[in-house]
């Protein structure tokens, strides 16, 4: 028999020999929240609008882990319970993958499942800086990660390109920061309300918002707003792409060559503004401050910088978090999250600098680029996506490795998490969004989530699954990419 259509894989599933439960008619009671999410995704995928009723109970219940739930199938009814409201979410998601047509019925056959997460962190992140992407598709996002269990939405707000938040403290950031994007296309940025809009949203479905400002590299833009802050560009550390002009907005896709100018106390002052106003606007624990490529600042720089902007994030009682070359300051702020982005197999130093992020009490979110990296093209001949995390990335690939084997001699328990990141230097819509993160994001989303030793943690058995959401995934306008590798359910 086929494994059923689920992604990702339960880490406890009993298939009973009962009849199917028939959806037509059958009412659904409880939890509000989760009976208005069951309604709508029942009603995607199968047309029918379920009415009240005790055939579909919903319910949180005390006890069990964080996010774990309960799923109870037979053939006079279900029922769901979750430990929290996330684990009921969840189950919810877990019912909609069930469901399938018998003949001219809509059923869901009779299962018993036990679920609970691997880690906590379970992430996206989107690149809203290189293109800008509007609220509406952020929350076309939000609800595409929430129904394969991903709790972190990761919103890169700022690089080279363009600055993309409204700051009251900083109002040059938008007004001259925020016009333009690659290749000339159109700028933008959120107002105050549109990011408390995406946080409430993404909240509504179980994600928190880590948003992220990255400096002092990555930050062309800051100095189109606030030129005193900014170093002239490093041209000599760009090996393609096109050359920046200070004062200019740049619509390339270098990288490395802007330096916020880190011994003058106004960029403190800055920094200080722009994280302070972030903090007030973000209810989640982390604020991301970047620390990634900052090939045009010196090493010696790049310390002091890390060290005080580390600092000033811990100081406003959030949890600063930094990609893994921030591992390499001695005075990280003590408890700094790191997000390594090397490749499965280190080729540099990435991994001393990333155990000595845990070595300083801080936690590592794994994103390993040449496997997770939604970026990069899925086919040699994609039409989008980037090539240089080793070559097109299979979904094949993006499957075939294990978290705790990345960073030799880190604990397990150091680990916080996985994350997808999807860079947007080719990415202008939500149907290229949906073209390279799909059917990809459902590796990570197993990853992070299913036990490493399932029953079903296997490629034949991950691709035959995903070939089976399909129909779901068409229902919900999901434009998905049919990759041979996948034997899809039509």
């Amino acid at each position: 028999m086929l494994p059923l259509p689920l992604v990702p894989s339960p880490a406890h599933i009993e298939v009973s020999g009962d009849a199917p439960l028939p959806l037509t008619g059958a009412g659904i009671t409880g939890d509000p929240d989760a009976a208005a999410h069951l309604r709508t995704l029942i009603a995607a995928r199968t047309g029918l609008d379920l009415p009240e009723g005790d055939d579909i109970v919903l319910a949180v219940t005390d006890g069990g882990p964080a996010e774990s739930y309960r799923l109870e199938v037979s053939a006079t009814g279900i029922r769901i319970t979750g430990a929290d409201a996330a684990g009921l979410f969840y189950g919810v998601q877990t019912l909609g993958q069930l469901v399938r047509r018998d003949g001219e019925r809509w059923v869901v056959p009779s299962v018993r499942i036990d679920d609970a997460p691997r880690f906590a962190y379970r992430g996206v992140m989107l690149d809203v800086a290189r293109h800008f992407h509007d609220v509406a598709t952020v929350r076309a996002y939000v609800d595409r990660a929430a129904s394969l269990k991903l709790n972190v939405l990761h919103l890169h707000l700022s690089d080279d390109q363009g600055w993309r938040l409204e700051l009251r403290s900083r109002p040059a950031l938008t007004a001259r920061g925020s016009t333009t994007a690659v290749d000339g296309a159109p700028g933008g940025f959120y107002t105050q309300g549109d990011y408390r809009a995406i946080v409430d949203y993404a909240a509504s479905r179980h994600l928190t918002v880590v948003p992220e400002f990255d400096m002092p590299g990555h930050t062309h833009a800051v100095g189109l707003a606030y030129p005193d802050l900014a170093e002239a560009p490093v041209t000599d550390v760009i090996t393609e792409g096109s050359t920046p002009v200070a004062g200019e907005a740049y619509t390339g896709t270098a990288v490395g060559f802007s330096s916020l100018r880190v011994h003058d106390e106004a960029t403190y002052a800055f920094v200080r503004d722009v994280f302070g106003e972030l903090s007030e606007l973000t209810p989640g624990p982390w604020l991301h401050f970047g620390g990634d490529e900052s090939l045009g600042t010196a090493p010696e720089d790049f310390a002091l910088f890390v060290a005080r902007a580390s600092a000033i994030i811990a100081d406003l009682g959030k949890t600063p978090m930094a990609w893994h070359e921030a591992g390499a300051v001695a005075r990280l702020a003590p408890g700094t999250v790191g997000q390594y982005w090397g490749f499965v197999t280190p080729t540099d130093a990435a991994p001393h600098h990333t155990r000595a992020i845990a070595e300083r009490g801080g936690r590592v979110v794994l994103s390993p680029a040449d496997a997770i990296y939604l970026d990069m093209k899925p086919t040699a001949d994609s039409p989008l996506g980037l090539t240089w995390a080793n070559g097109a990335t299979s979904l094949e690939r993006a499957y075939a490795w294990e978290p705790s084997a990345v960073i030799a001699g880190l604990p397990e328990d150091a680990i916080l998490g996985v994350e997808a990141p999807l860079w947007t230097e080719t990415v202008a819509t939500l149907a290229d969004i949906d073209a390279l993160a799909f059917p990809r994001i459902a590796a990570a989303a197993e990853i992070a989530w299913s036990p490493a030793d399932g029953t079903e943690r296997t490629w034949e058995s991950f691709r035959t699954r995903v070939g089976g959401l399909g129909p779901l995934w068409t229902t919900l306008g999901i434009r998905f990419p049919a990759l041979e590798e996948v034997p899809w359910t039509t």
